[in-house]
Order: structure tokens, then sequence, then C-alpha cells
């Protein structure tokens, strides 16, 4: 499912236009994104938690030449699944 599929879906399912259904979808997304620049976390019950990770500098090797470089520490996004997101998966099995 793509962006405009989810869009497509939420319309359909909340009984409002394509537009306001990608409105609150860019501002959910948005609104999480925010959150973890901040380096604030977002739990949704039942769904999942986002959080940002550090992640250390660290060497690795150019495949290509075996050359050592070092690659610069970052922060990452993370998502962790709630129980009820991994057991809706799980079902269908």
């Amino acid at each position: 499912m793509n962006k405009s599929e989810l869009i497509e879906s939420i319309a359909t399912k909340s009984g409002v236009t394509r537009a306001a259904a990608a409105t609150m979808l860019d501002a959910a997304l948005g609104t999480i994104t925010e959150a973890l620049v901040a380096g604030d976390a977002v739990a949704i019950l039942g769904f999942g938690n986002f959080k940002v990770s550090a992640r250390a500098a660290r060497t690795g090797k150019n495949p290509a030449t075996g050359e050592a470089l070092e690659i610069p520490a970052s922060n990452v996004p993370k998502f962790t699944p709630g129980k009820a997101l991994k057991d809706a998966v799980n079902s269908k099995q």
C-alpha cells in the first residue's frame, strides 16, 4: 500500500473526501516527525512507539577498495510495534 492508497482507504472508512483524508494524514505524519525531531517519543496505544536512537560513530570499510572510512554518528528513528498490532499481523497465519 502506498500513500495514495492509504489516503483512499482513510477517506472511505471515515466518510470524508480524499483531500480531507490527505490533510489528516499529512498532519499526523508531520506531528510525529516534529515530535521526533524535538527528541520526544510518540506512543500510540495498540499500534506502537516511535522514538529516536543515537547511533555512535564507527569505522567502516569501502567494499570497492577495502579502504577504512569513518562513518559519523547519527540519530535514527525507530518503531516498535505494540502488542495489538503484533497480534493482528500474526492472526492471519
